[in-house]
């Protein structure tokens, strides 16, 4: 599996992608193709290998494989002799819900699926073209079937690699046809993944596997307090350790270049840099939190709104009230940050782990004053993403010391640096009040949300009126039948960096509405499934997932001495339930024994695929409900490794019973993260179960709780 060609080597038919067809799109639309441009998807080899280009990031999310999968369906290719090539930055490549090249938020096949699907077919249509005028026959007359051309007259055939060349001249016919559901091949079937066997021989580049010749290894150590800076460093220490080759001070951190990552290490380690800790050089969590906590006695901006909120509350017969405290939370992926870059005078490369090719591009022109067009990204295998790649810290710290020194460098970030400068899940606060009348059903519902905003930061145009939908959602729209409810943001920005994470603001908004919920049918005197399904009248989607998650659970059958949560959530466009069961030893330790997901996120192209995400969205969740919480001290982050930032073990993972609802009237959901958000809820919803403890802050080991052996 080859993973980058550059736009010259594929234009000039160089290389591995030899003369074949090109098939393009501009941002506006489909374009013939043949004719120079870079906007390239689809290229077919002379020998019948259909090449297919994708400009997002792979991460374990299987897009490697679901986007081919797509075009090879509607192309009518042999999908054993596909291969699949990592596309270059640029704006052909953009993401179709962002208008740039990135990839998050869970929209990556549901928002290339129709353009994906209009590629595939433009191929066909091209290549049908093709071998009609070899056969001196109408269009009509030829038809493209796995990886061949067939002469419906006599029965003649052409492989796709003997028109090729050919075909890349013809003009797209305006009315190519795709196919319909009915004929689809691929879509909607479980494929082998194309990125597997490079993974398993070893033959995958990962961002830290990067080699480039006479490349120098670098690593780095950041001012030890958020906001402060680099004052001064004395590179002399380090330069007297062997292999050093050069200290290089930038605004908030020194890197240390060397032969190698240990003389780098240890030449970082020798230094005595002077640091100005800067005005958060006291600051904390604790304080952070608590005066958040305080906020919530503050007005704030209104988010959403339906009836009369106080009215509803204070004619109700019982009102329920909670406060919810989430922490912040790292992304800790298993591969650090690490990127490869060569600045020249006029040029800059990096190889990189990125989520965020577009972004990339336009900033690091900007920090090396140069036109965008003299930037190459070239990106690697992700060894996980989880909206942290987003970031662009890592690949402009690489290019900005690749120009000091002159030379290549491959910049590589320990695990302590990883975790301490990480951009964070925000620290979370919610106050939520709910009416229920004599029946025990809702009157009113209230809640007020105090955290950070990620997009003041990241794209300050999308905050309005004070509210940052991604800090609301998970809350803000919830499918239950509320006679009257207010969402309300209160904004509270500080030295923290706070960024996007596996679900954003559903992973603690999802928790704190649904434990909340829970907590509401508890006094209601009410089932927690009964409680919600009679509030899901008018969402009958919804219904319809909730039901199928309690039913394949055995919602209320559980053995004795093992009890069950259940939570709803609906994020990116999917519908998710799930329901735990599990117990809890006489020394607080808590077994999983059976997690039940049910999921509709309407057209499902690949379902292994998309319950290996249900899966590992879960095992991300529950790894943060139980051990994800990161502790500011002195300005700075307390965690440095995994020995205090706990990851969850294989062995404690229970089974994982999937249902997939799927819905082809529905738009396409995500995958990668909505599994996620319902489950701390389902977990600390059935820990209330199994010992009336009701849990509002985490993590559970902050309660003297843990994790132990799973158990069938």
């Amino acid at each position: 599996m080859d993973f980058t060609i550059s736009r010259r080597a594929l234009l000039q038919g160089s290389g591995a992608a030899a003369a074949g067809l090109i098939v393009g799109f501009n941002l506006g639309g489909p374009a013939a193709a043949g004719d120079g441009r870079l906007n390239t998807w689809v290229v077919v080899a002379p020998d019948g290998t259909v090449r297919i280009l994708i400009g997002y990031s792979e991460m374990g999310q299987g897009i490697v494989t679901s986007l081919p999968q797509v075009i090879a369906d509607e192309m009518e290719a042999d999908f054993d002799r596909v291969e699949v090539l990592f596309a270059p930055a640029g704006v052909e490549f953009a993401n179709p819900v962002f208008n740039m090249q990135g990839t998050g938020g869970s929209t990556t096949t549901r928002g290339s699926f129709e353009q994906m699907r209009k590629a595939g077919a433009m191929a066909r249509d091209l290549l049908e073209q093709a071998a009609a005028a070899r056969w001196f026959r109408p269009p009509a007359l030829v038809r493209a079937k796995n990886g061949r051309l067939h002469d419906q007259v006599t029965g003649a055939t052409l492989d796709f690699g003997e028109v090729a060349l050919a075909a890349s001249r013809f003009t797209p016919r305006p009315d190519y046809p795709l196919k319909t559901p009915s004929e689809w091949r691929y879509i909607g079937r479980a494929m082998d993944r194309l990125d597997i066997p490079a993974k398993v021989s070893g033959k995958a580049v990962f961002g830290i596997d990067v080699k480039v010749p006479n490349m120098l290894v670098a690593t780095l150590a950041h001012c030890p307090s958020f906001g402060g800076t680099l004052k001064s460093v004395d590179p002399a220490p380090a330069m007297a350790v062997r292999g050093v080759r050069h200290v290089v001070p930038l605004d908030d951190a020194v890197v240390v270049v060397a032969d190698g990552y240990w003389p780098a290490k240890k030449g970082l380690e020798a230094l005595s840099p002077e640091w100005d800790l800067g005005a958060f050089a006291d600051g904390s969590s604790a304080a952070v939190l608590a005066e958040f906590r305080e906020a919530l006695d503050e007005d704030g901006a209104t988010a959403s709104a339906e009836g009369d909120v106080e009215g509803a509350l204070g004619a109700a017969a019982k009102t329920v009230e909670a406060i919810y405290e989430a922490p912040y939370l790292a992304h800790a992926t298993m591969e650090p940050m690490n990127a490869t870059a060569w600045v020249t005078e006029d040029r800059a490369t990096v190889w990189t782990p990125t989520q965020g090719q577009g972004p990339l591009t336009m900033f690091g022109a900007q920090a090396l004053g140069l036109d965008p067009s003299r930037i190459t990204v070239h990106t690697t295998f992700l060894g996980g993403g989880f909206g942290r790649r987003f970031e662009l810290d890592f690949s402009l710290k690489a290019m900005l010391t690749s120009r000091a020194v002159g030379a290549p460098v491959k910049l590589i970030w320990s695990r302590e640096e990883d975790m301490r400068r990480d951009y964070y899940r925000p620290g979370a606060v919610a106050r939520m009040t709910m009416g229920l009348d004599g029946d025990g059903m809702p009157t009113g519902f209230s809640a007020k949300l105090v955290c950070s905003s990620i997009m003041s930061r990241v794209f300050p145009q999308m905050v309005r009126d004070g509210i940052d939908n991604s800090s609301v959602e998970g809350i803000s729209e919830l499918p239950y039948a509320l006679p009257a409810r207010r969402i309300d943001y209160v904004m509270r920005n500080t030295d923290i960096p706070v960024g996007f994470w596996r679900s954003v603001g559903n992973s603690q908004n999802g928790w704190f509405a649904e434990a909340f919920i829970d907590e509401a049918a508890t006094a209601a005197g009410k089932d927690a499934y009964a409680f919600r399904m009679a509030l899901l009248q008018n969402a009958p989607r919804h219904a319809r997932v909730l039901k199928t998650a309690a039913e394949a659970a055995g919602w209320g059958k559980a053995d004795d001495g093992r009890h069950q949560g259940i939570a709803l959530v609906e994020s990116f466009g999917s519908i998710v339930a799930e329901v735990v069961e599990l117990s809890v030893t006489d020394d607080k330790e808590i077994v999983l024994h059976k997690i039940t997901v049910a999921a509709d996120s309407g057209q499902v192209v690949d379902p292994r695929n998309f319950e290996a995400q249900l899966q590992s969205a879960i095992v991300y969740g529950l790894t943060a409900a139980f051990y994800g919480e990161i502790r500011v001290e002195n300005g700075g982050v307390v965690e440095g490794n995994f020995d205090s930032y706990r990851m969850m073990k294989l062995e404690q993972m229970p089974a994982i019973v999937t249902r997939l609802i799927p819905d082809g009237t529905s738009a396409m959901g995500g995958a990668g993260e909505i599994a996620t958000p319902p489950i701390t809820p389902v977990l600390t919803n059935a820990l209330f179960a199994a010992t009336g403890e009701r849990i509002r802050d985490l993590p559970l080991i902050r309660h003297g709780y843990d994790l132990g052996r799973a158990r069938a």
